[in-house]
């Protein structure tokens, strides 16, 4: 028997209550876990306080990431008393996720935990990190390089931006942070990397087809209209890792910056991710995130704690990552 966070829904309303449940009950996998740590990210937040549409079934373990040591495994690749980390996959969303004493999984789920990070760690960067990741990855296949120019972030005080802030500092571009919050998000952003911070309202205003050129990259986490004015101030060959609808799932923008100044547009998803670019992106992770990320503001909290904070992340009152000790 073993604690876990059970969502179910009652007349259309979510409902989240720790409860004792048993092995029995998990969800066919070919890996048993003992879950060390989860996260709680945005989109646990919305499934958590039913916000979202995230959870089609119930009753749900929530939990999108998790770190663990393996129990049992019938695949040959994990070994009892293995480092696992999982991120993505539609694990809490559609088969039981983090959020538990125990998780069952598929192993092509699973990834090694690399050398340098321990479960805490890793849930410190979680999905939100190697996302920001896969961002900056998507910049260096394009071929960006640091001497081309300043790169801007959006978003940059979430998870995602603010991996990608420090990640880009760490390879030695000047970065230019976008947050809605500068006052408050400013100096830390400066001590992850960031040459300067820049009020999102400035982002905000309709674009025209092509503005000044400004931006030899680009992380966007936003959408809408923020990301339409990112493409408008693009260099000529530039390019913008697009990877959240923080702002809206449209994008009222022309083929302007594509056709004239040849800036590419590189969406990148980390859920499906495959594994191998997964294994490279986290090692990739422990050598270039410093120790003063793992200094930033975290909150580690219990089991029971998550509903609260689930409210609260929903609300924008959350600042630095969730992590649940399990």
């Amino acid at each position: 028997m073993f604690n876990a966070l059970i969502l179910n829904q009652e007349e259309k309303r979510t409902l989240a209550s720790v409860e004792l449940i048993d092995e029995a009950q998990l969800p066919e996998g070919d890996v048993l876990i003992d879950v060390d740590y989860s996260s709680l990210n945005y989109k646990d937040g919305l499934a958590i306080t039913g916000k979202g549409k995230i959870i089609r079934n119930f009753p749900m373990v929530p939990g999108i990431d998790l770190a663990g040591t393996v129990v049992s495994s019938q695949d040959e690749r994990y070994q009892a008393g293995d480092k696992v980390v999982l991120t993505g996959w539609g694990v809490g969303e559609n088969h039981w996720g983090g959020m538990a004493q125990r998780a069952c999984l598929k192993a092509d789920w699973l990834v090694p935990l690399p050398a340098g990070l321990d479960s805490k760690k890793a849930m410190m960067v979680g999905t939100a990190g190697f996302t920001g990741m896969l961002c900056v990855q998507a910049l260096l296949d394009a071929g960006v390089k640091p001497e081309d120019g300043e790169v801007l972030v959006t978003g940059a005080s979430g998870g995602v931006g603010s991996v990608a802030v420090t990640l880009l500092a760490q390879l030695g571009y000047k970065v230019a942070a976008v947050t809605g919050r500068a006052e408050q998000n400013g100096p830390l952003l400066e001590k992850l990397g960031a040459s300067r911070i820049i009020e999102r309202a400035e982002f905000e205003q309709p674009a025209r087809p092509l503005e000044k050129q400004i931006w030899a990259g680009a992380v966007d986490t936003v959408g809408s209209k923020v990301l339409a004015k990112v493409l408008s101030q693009m260099d000529y060959n530039g390019a913008v890792a697009a990877c959240g609808l923080a702002g809206g799932f449209d994008l009222p923008t022309t083929v302007m910056p594509f056709i004239l100044r040849n800036v590419r547009l590189q969406g990148v998803d980390s859920v499906s991710c495959p594994t191998e670019k997964r294994i490279a992106a986290w090692q990739k992770l422990v050598e270039l995130l410093p120790d003063s990320y793992f200094e930033q503001a975290c909150t580690e909290i219990e089991l029971a704690e998550a509903p609260k904070y689930a409210e609260d992340i929903t609300n924008g009152q959350v600042t630095g990552r969730v992590v649940i000790k399990l």
